[in-house]
């Protein structure tokens, strides 16, 4: 089985179309087709079926995806290997929730990106339960989580830091400087959500929830500037993660309401599947990660103390 056949297989399922992935591969076409019906006569069974102009994977498709996936990796891993630190190449996908790509990840990548600027960096962001997902198919290589802290046995589950929470208010609002904050003072409250499927949402309205306070859930955002904007312009209140805020805070844009959040502790985890080989180019990614999260957890106790 040629390993040609099986990456022109992944990429004819990553684009969706023998002309696309004839396109991105700079082949004719017609060298796409060849490939793949050898790749069948091989395994003796159609990968493919071509209905109405579209390319759907066959059951035996689905099943050597995973496979074709791991051999390309092991692949690059292989070229990997036989490198120097100095001159890591290959490709790096990174999973993470909106908050710690945005406020976490930048200044990890900023420094890996200076030592090893071979190395591709593919970001992609997603609620923790997608990513999860991912980590376990294999389409990522770590991700980042926000959540509280759990255990899975097929997976490394690392847990970096505590990440406070803030409830977020115009400066101007009526319940800054009250203190200690209930459920119930948020009944008539506007409350502007993050995504569905975001675990510190979920935490916060199950929270509420059990106090019967239902927040009104048609004021959904998907970008934490966006909720972050809307609250200054006092639309509503927020409830996110403290390391999202913290400038706004500092500059007065925002206020911090006194919520206390034991009840919706979340934590930054680190995550890689335990049957995967790490590469050096992600040893070395998890190397500056740790250094970063040391700093992360002296943050943490000063905002807990």
């Amino acid at each position: 089985m040629e390993s040609r056949h099986l990456f022109t297989f992944l990429v004819v399922v990553e684009v969706g179309s023998f002309t696309r992935a004839a396109q991105r591969l700079d082949y004719a076409q017609s060298s796409i087709t060849a490939q793949i019906q050898a790749l069948e006569a091989e395994l003796g069974t159609p990968l493919f079926d071509r209905m109405n102009k579209k390319i759907l994977l066959t059951d035996a498709g689905r099943r050597l995806l995973p496979y074709a996936q791991e051999i390309s990796k092991m692949h690059a891993l292989a070229k990997d290997a036989i490198r120097s630190d100095a001159d890591l190449s290959g490709t790096l996908t990174i999973g993470a929730p909106e908050s710690l790509a945005a406020f976490r990840l930048p200044n990890i990548i900023r420094e890996y990106r200076k030592h090893h600027p071979l190395v591709k960096i593919i970001l992609k962001p997603g609620a923790c339960a997608e990513l999860l997902e991912m980590i376990r198919s294999g389409s990522l290589d770590i991700a980042f989580l926000l959540q509280p802290e759990m255990e899975d046995r097929e997976l490394h589950m690392e847990t970096l830091t505590h990440e406070k929470m803030a409830m977020i208010a115009p400066i101007d609002h009526l319940l800054v400087g009250k203190k200690h904050i209930v459920p119930e003072d948020l009944r008539h409250e506007t409350i502007l959500h993050t995504e569905s499927g975001c675990t510190y949402r979920t935490l916060f309205e199950q929270y509420l929830n059990s106090h019967g306070i239902f927040p009104d859930p048609s004021l959904e955002f998907w970008s934490l500037e966006a909720i972050k904007q809307c609250v200054m312009a006092g639309l509503g209140i927020s409830f996110l993660p403290l390391v999202a805020v913290e400038r706004e805070l500092r500059e007065n844009k925002l206020a911090r309401l006194d919520w206390d959040d034991r009840e919706q502790q979340v934590y930054t985890q680190l995550s890689y599947h335990l049957k995967k080989w790490q590469s050096p180019a992600l040893d070395a990614f998890l190397e500056i990660v740790h250094r970063h999260a040391e700093s992360w957890q002296e943050e943490a106790l000063i905002h807990t103390s």
